[in-house]
């Protein structure tokens, strides 16, 4: 076992407006190094968890530790300085005027000196080449370009742990494989990465472990493999596998082996080759 950089302890919220309780008595942890995805339809709670992670909001009763602290007496600042957050639609996060300007903000928060805050941008310019794009404005550029501009103004400062909130919506070819990369080089040098997703196919790609939610609980939390095979869970929670992982159940059903799941079309050739 690893490090634990997120727990939650009987983790209740009720919205204010409304009176819904969104989460029901939530128990989790979350190691060092995980790329963890939390999938379940819209209203099963995942948001409202993983707002929880950097004080967006707070529980009703419960708690949240980070790093083993608990965070009832932190700040937003000082929880979103170790937990990233990046929003679902780039044009709720952006409001600079150019990518340059965007990308200095949150080391100018953290209290950077300006070598430092230099450095930080430098990094993640080169990182994520942004280099043809850093005097544009961010609302002129495409929407996967947004999307990227978002993740790096998010990098820039190095959180322990980056949320990302359906970070391949409306992303192309090309700014998925990027995610792609960023997840792979979070994950390589230590860091933690929480994404929520509906996109299951890359969910199976990216994850070592997948939390299902439903009615703010947890109904299951493992490896892909048995998540996927997981029917009783993945129909209650209203989630379907990926395609290929489909296909290769109903095949095995046919063949009466349903112990393990391709997660992708190599997992798939190789198994049926």
């Amino acid at each position: 076992m690893g490090k634990t950089v997120v727990q939650t302890e009987d983790l209740v919220h009720t919205y204010p407006k409304g009176g819904v309780t969104a989460l029901k008595g939530v128990n989790l942890k979350i190691e060092e190094g995980d790329i963890v995805s939390i999938v379940g339809q819209n209203g099963s709670g995942k948001t409202t968890l993983v707002r929880h992670f950097n004080g967006l909001l707070r529980p009703t009763s419960g708690c949240v530790k980070l790093l083993g602290e608990d965070t009832a007496g932190k700040s937003v600042a000082e929880m979103s300085h170790i937990c990233g957050y990046v929003f679902q639609n780039p044009n709720h996060q952006i409001f600079c005027t150019t990518v340059k300007e965007e990308l200095e903000v949150a080391p100018a928060n953290f209290g950077f000196d300006e070598e430092k805050t230099r450095q930080c941008v430098d990094e993640v310019v080169e990182m994520m080449k942004l280099k043809d794009i850093l005097n544009a404005h961010p609302m002129t550029l495409d929407y996967t370009s947004k999307k990227i501009v978002t993740i790096a103004s998010v990098l820039v400062f190095k959180p322990t742990i980056l949320v990302l909130d359906e970070p391949t919506g409306g992303l192309d070819e090309v700014g998925r494989q990027m995610l792609t990369q960023i997840i792979d080089m979070m994950h390589d040098i230590g860091h933690t990465v929480v994404m929520i997703s509906h996109d299951m196919d890359y969910v199976a790609e990216v994850s070592n472990r997948i939390i299902v939610m439903a009615e703010g609980q947890i109904q299951d939390d493992g490896i892909p493999e048995k998540i996927f095979t997981n029917r009783k869970v993945l129909k209650h929670a209203q989630v379907e596998p990926p395609q290929i992982s489909q296909l290769d159940l109903y095949l095995s059903d046919k063949q009466g082996k349903t112990d393990t799941v391709a997660l992708t079309v190599e997992d798939f050739i190789k198994k049926y080759k």
